[in-house]
C-alpha cells in the first residue's frame, strides 16, 4: 500500500489520470478495475474515476509493490494489460513472433513499454510460463532484431538454454532468413547474387556500398529471385548469406532497384507516387537446417516457418497467400 497527499499542483486532476501519472507501470485496465473494487481510495473511501482531486486529499493505493518501481525496460511488461503478440509458432522453449512495421523490438534510448519484448514477456507472465519473481537473472529474450520500419519473424527464447543455443546458431549462420521486398524496376537476371562491400557510418546510421574492398568495409552477400513483376515494381525473395546493417536495402539500391518506401536508400519520387513511407521489406520466412547438434532444440532441425501474409505483397502483386 502507498498513499499520496494531494498538493496544489496536483489538485483539479481526475483521480484516474493522477494515478496513471503517479504509477506509470500500472496498466490502464487494471487501474480502472482497482477504482471499481475500491482498492484505490480517496480520504479512506471508494471514489469515482472522474472525481476531481482537491488539495489535501489523501489517495491510498492498495496495489502490489512491483507497480511502484521506477519504469525501465526490464519491467515494462507490467504496464501491458492485454499483450499483443502475433504468434507464428510456439512451444515450451521458443516463440516466433510476427513483428509488424512500426513496432520496436526494444526501447530506443527512452522508456517505451509497448515494445515487442515487453509484450512477449507480459504474454508469458500472464499465462504462467514465466514468473519474474522466481528468477534470479533470466527473462525471456529476443535472439534477433528487426528494424522498426521492417516487419517479420523475431525469435524469442523462453529459457536460458534455448537462448544460448539460438544465439550460437545465429552467430554460426545455422538459421536461414528469407525476406520479401518490393523494388523499383525488374532486376536482371531474374535470379542472382549481390556481392560487394558495406561501409557503415555509425553517426548517420547509414551504410555505403563499395564494389571493392577497403579498410572498414565488410563483405555483404545476398541471393535474390524475382517472384512477380507488375506496374513497374518487382517482388523479390532475398536470402541473406551475411547479416550486415541495412544490407538488402543498400545493395538493391546500389544495383539500381531501390525498395519501395525506403526513405534512406530509396527514391523520393517513387515513394511519393505510391504514398509509401516505410520500406517494403519483410522477414517472412525462417528455416532451421541445424547442420550441427542443437541439443535441447534438435527437434527443430529441418523445420521452416513463415508468416501468413505480407501487406505489400498483397497490395501490389495480389498475393493473398505466401506459398512460394
Amino acid at each position: 500500500m502507498k498513499d499520496f497527499t494531494i498538493g496544489k499542483n496536483d489538485a483539479g486532476q481526475r483521480l484516474d489520470r493522477f494515478v496513471g501519472k503517479a504509477v506509470p507501470l500500472l496498466p490502464d485496465s487494471l487501474l480502472q478495475k482497482y477504482i471499481r473494487l475500491k482498492r484505490i481510495k480517496v480520504n479512506g473511501k471508494g471514489s469515482r474515476r472522474d472525481y476531481r482531486l482537491a488539495a489535501g486529499d489523501l489517495v491510498a493505493l492498495y496495489i502490489k509493490d512491483e507497480f511502484f518501481e521506477a519504469p525501465r525496460e526490464e519491467n515494462s511488461y507490467l504496464k501491458i494489460g492485454t499483450p499483443r503478440v502475433d504468434i507464428v509458432y510456439e512451444d515450451e522453449n521458443i516463440l516466433l513472433a510476427d513483428k509488424k512495421p512500426g513496432v520496436l523490438c526494444h526501447s530506443a534510448g527512452v522508456w517505451d513499454y509497448n515494445t515487442l519484448i515487453a509484450n512477449i514477456q507480459a504474454y508469458l507472465a500472464q499465462k504462467g510460463e514465466w514468473n519474474p519473481h522466481a528468477e534470479n537473472s533470466f527473462a525471456p529474450a529476443l535472439c534477433n532484431r528487426i528494424d522498426r520500419n521492417t516487419g517479420g519473424i523475431v525469435i524469442a527464447a523462453k529459457n536460458a538454454e534455448a537462448l544460448r543455443i539460438l544465439n550460437d546458431k545465429i552467430r554460426d549462420r545455422e538459421i536461414e532468413k528469407y525476406y520479401l521486398c518490393a523494388v523499383q524496376g525488374r532486376p536482371r537476371p531474374a535470379e542472382g547474387r549481390l556481392e560487394n562491400y558495406l561501409f557503415k557510418d555509425s553517426v548517420r546510421n547509414q551504410v555505403y556500398v563499395r564494389d571493392r574492398s577497403e579498410p572498414g568495409a565488410k563483405t555483404a552477400v545476398t541471393e535474390y529471385r524475382v517472384l512477380r513483376s507488375k506496374n513497374g515494381l518487382s517482388l523479390l525473395e532475398c536470402r541473406l548469406l551475411t547479416g550486415r546493417t541495412h544490407q538488402i536495402r543498400a545493395q538493391l539500391a546500389h544495383a539500381g532497384h531501390p525498395l519501395l518506401g525506403d526513405g534512406k536508400y530509396g527514391t523520393e519520387k517513387l515513394n511519393r507516387s505510391y504514398g509509401e513511407k516505410g520500406q517494403a521489406l519483410y522477414s517472412y520466412k525462417l528455416e532451421f537446417p541445424f547442420p550441427t547438434d542443437a541439443g535441447l532444440l534438435n527437434y527443430l532441425r529441418g523445420k521452416s516457418f513463415r508468416v501468413e501474409r505480407v501487406d505489400f505483397a498483397e497490395k501490389y502483386f495480389g498475393m493473398t497467400g505466401l506459398d512460394l
